[in-house]
C-alpha cells in the first residue's frame, strides 16, 4: 500500500457550533470522551517507515480518529436522519440499524429517523416502497433476526432522483450500509449534494462478507461468516472420512478476495486444499491441482477442498460474459466445475471417488451476527452517528490499527483489498495444508496485493 497517495482529509458541512448533548450526560454517568479532529491514528505503524518519514521532514500519514465531538453541526431537535441497507445480505445488518437508531434517539435526542426500504430502490418513487419510521421501540428486538428489517436490493438507480428524494424528505444525515458498489454510489450522491449546495451528510458503514473493502481492517459480518464456514468444513471432513475415497468440496464467498476461505481454513484445520482468486492454479500436469489431489487420496484416502467463488475464473475464458443488475460480472460456478473435473479425473483412472459438494453461501449471509460481530456493529454504528452529528461527510467508518477512524470515500471507493500471497495469512494456509503451489512452473499472483 502506498500511504503517501492516500487522501486523509475529511470534509465537513460547516462549522460545528452546537454543544453536544453528550456533554450534559457526562454528569449522569457518561465519561467525557470527546475526540478532537487533531487526534490521529497512524496509517502504517512500521517503526522504520515512521523514522524514514520523519527523517525526510514529512509528517507520517494518519487518519482522523472517530468518536464524539464536543461541538456538533446539527440541532438534534430539528434533524431528520435516514438509513439504507444495500446489496447482498450480511450478518449484522440489523445490529447496525439498531445501533444507529438507539444512538441517535437516546444519546442525541433525534426523534425523526427513517428507514429506506429495499436499498436504493426506496428512493425512487416508481418502486412504491414505503418509508419505515424507526424508533427505539421498533428496533429493540431485531438483533436475533437475520437479514435486514429494511430489506435490500441490487442494481444502480438514478443519482439525481435519489438526491431529489433526500431534498423532499429534508434529510440531514444519510447512513448508507453496503459494500464497494454502495461506496461508489455514496460518493456520487455526496458529489451531487455538493453540486446542489445542500447540507446533507453522507456516512457509509462498510459491509461485505468478503472482507475486501480497501482501508478497512475487518468488515462486520466477516467473523460470523468464518464461524459458519468452519461448520461447513467440519461437515465436509466428516463426510469425506465416512466413505471410501471420500472428498469434501466446499464453495465459500469471495468474488475477488479469498479472506473468508483462507481464514475459515485456518480456523478449522481440516482443509487440504484452499483455492482463492489471488493465486493462480493449474488443473493438470505433474504439479497441477488434480495430480496433487490424487497423491493425497493415495496417501490418506480422503481430502477436503475449500474454494472461494471467484477462484479459477480463467478456466471459463471462452464462455460468454454476463452481468448482474449492479453491473458486476456474473461469476461462473467454480464449485460445480471442480466437482465435474475431479469426478472425471478419477473415473478415467478407474479410481472412483465419493464426492460431496457443499455450498453454504446463502445460509451464511442471512444468519444473525455472532457475539463478536454484534459488539463490532455497535462500535461502528455509534461512531457513524458521531461523525454525522458533527457535520462530517463523504466518509466511511473504519477500524484501522485497533482504532476507529474516518476514511474519505475517495480514498477507498473503487479499490479493493486482496490477500497478500507473501503475507502471514496465505503463508499460514500453505503451512497448514501443505498443498504447494499447484502450478507447473513459477507461481504468480492474479491480483495485486
Amino acid at each position: 500500500m502506498k500511504e503517501k497517495t492516500i487522501t486523509t482529509k475529511i470534509e465537513t458541512l460547516g462549522e460545528a457550533k452546537v454543544l453536544s448533548p453528550l456533554a450534559a450526560k457526562a454528569q449522569g454517568g457518561y465519561t467525557e470522551r470527546f475526540v478532537k479532529d487533531e487526534d490521529r491514528v497512524l496509517i502504517d505503524v512500521n517503526l522504520n517507515k515512521i523514522k524514514d518519514t520523519i527523517k525526510n521532514n514529512v509528517e507520517p500519514p494518519s487518519f482522523e480518529k472517530a468518536g464524539p465531538r464536543e461541538k456538533i453541526y446539527f440541532d438534534p431537535s430539528k434533524l431528520k436522519c435516514a438509513i439504507v441497507t444495500c446489496g447482498g445480505l450480511c450478518p449484522g445488518l440489523n445490529d447496525i440499524i439498531r445501533s444507529v437508531v438507539l444512538e441517535l434517539y437516546h444519546c442525541y435526542g433525534v426523534k425523526n429517523i427513517y428507514g429506506i426500504r429495499h436499498g436504493l430502490q426506496g428512493f425512487i418513487p416508481e418502486f412504491g416502497h414505503e418509508v419505515m419510521e424507526l424508533t427505539a421501540a421498533s428496533v429493540s428486538n431485531i438483533l436475533d433476526m437475520g437479514g435486514t428489517i429494511l430489506g435490500s436490493s441490487r442494481g444502480t438507480q438514478d443519482i439525481g432522483t435519489i438526491v431529489d428524494c433526500l431534498e423532499r424528505m429534508n434529510i440531514g444525515i444519510l447512513f448508507m450500509v453496503g459494500g464497494d458498489g454502495t461506496l461508489v454510489a455514496a460518493k456520487k450522491i455526496a458529489e451531487t449534494i455538493t453540486e446542489r449546495n445542500l447540507k446533507v451528510s453522507i456516512i457509509v458503514i462498510p459491509k461485505t462478507i468478503d472482507n475486501d473493502i480497501y482501508l478497512v481492517s475487518r468488515t462486520f459480518g466477516f467473523d460470523t461468516a468464518v464461524d459458519i464456514a468452519t461448520i461447513a468444513i467440519k461437515g465436509a471432513h466428516n463426510e469425506a472420512r465416512g466413505y471410501p475415497n471420500g472428498i469434501g468440496l466446499i464453495k465459500l464467498m469471495g468474488r475477488h478476495s479469498g479472506f473468508l476461505a483462507a481464514t475459515a481454513a485456518l480456523a478449522q484445520q481440516d482443509a487440504n486444499f484452499v483455492l482463492i482468486p489471488e493465486i493462480e492454479i493449474q488443473l493438470t500436469g505433474e504439479n497441477g491441482f488434480l495430480a496433487a489431489l490424487e497423491r493425497r487420496m493415495k496417501e490418506r484416502k480422503h481430502a477436503v477442498i475449500v474454494v472461494a467463488e471467484g477462484a479459477g475464473q480463467r478456466f471459463f475464458e471462452n464462455q460468454t460474459t454476463e452481468y448482474d443488475p449492479s453491473g458486476n460480472i456474473k461469476l461462473k460456478d467454480i464449485g460445480t466445475f471442480l466437482k465435474n473435473e475431479i469426478s472425471q479425473w478419477f473415473k478415467e483412472r478407474n479410481n472412483p471417488v465419493t464426492l460431496k459438494y457443499i455450498d453454504p453461501s446463502y445460509i451464511i449471509r442471512s444468519l444473525p451476527a455472532n457475539s463478536n460481530d454484534c459488539v463490532y456493529c455497535g462500535f461502528l454504528g455509534r461512531d457513524a452517528v458521531h461523525a454525522g452529528m458533527a457535520g462530517k461527510t463523504k466518509l466511511l467508518v473504519s477500524n484501522w490499527n485497533n482504532h476507529y477512524v474516518h476514511i474519505p470515500m475517495e480514498a477507498s471507493a473503487g479499490q479493493r483489498k486482496y490477500v497478500d500471497p507473501k503475507g502471514k495469512l496465505w503463508q499460514s494456509v500453505l503451512e497448514a495444508t501443505g498443498q504447494g503451489a499447484l502450478i507447473n512452473g513459477k507461481a504468480h499472483e492474479t491480483h495485486p496485493a
